[in-house]
């Protein structure tokens, strides 16, 4: 049986660092988590560490942008 013909030319594909690193929320704002997470983080306190788990909405217009055409999947979620 031959196989069906696909419509469209071009199939998008998602960058998957920028999956990882962004989330779109259920009212559409994008989120991003904050930096200096992983090492190095005997010497800050336990206030500090317990801020890098808060979610920070992205302000940059031009941002928002790039990120929605480097995963173009995560906009249709909406």
């Amino acid at each position: 049986m031959p196989r069906k013909l696909k419509a469209g030319k071009y199939k998008l594909k998602t960058h998957k660092a920028t999956s990882k690193r962004f989330r779109l929320t259920g009212s559409g704002v994008l989120v991003r988590t904050k930096g200096g997470k992983s090492h190095l983080r005997r010497r800050t306190s336990d206030r500090t560490k317990a801020l890098f788990t808060e979610m920070i909405a992205v302000q940059g217009k031009k941002i928002i942008s790039r990120v929605k055409r480097l995963a173009p999947h995560m906009a249709d979620q909406e």
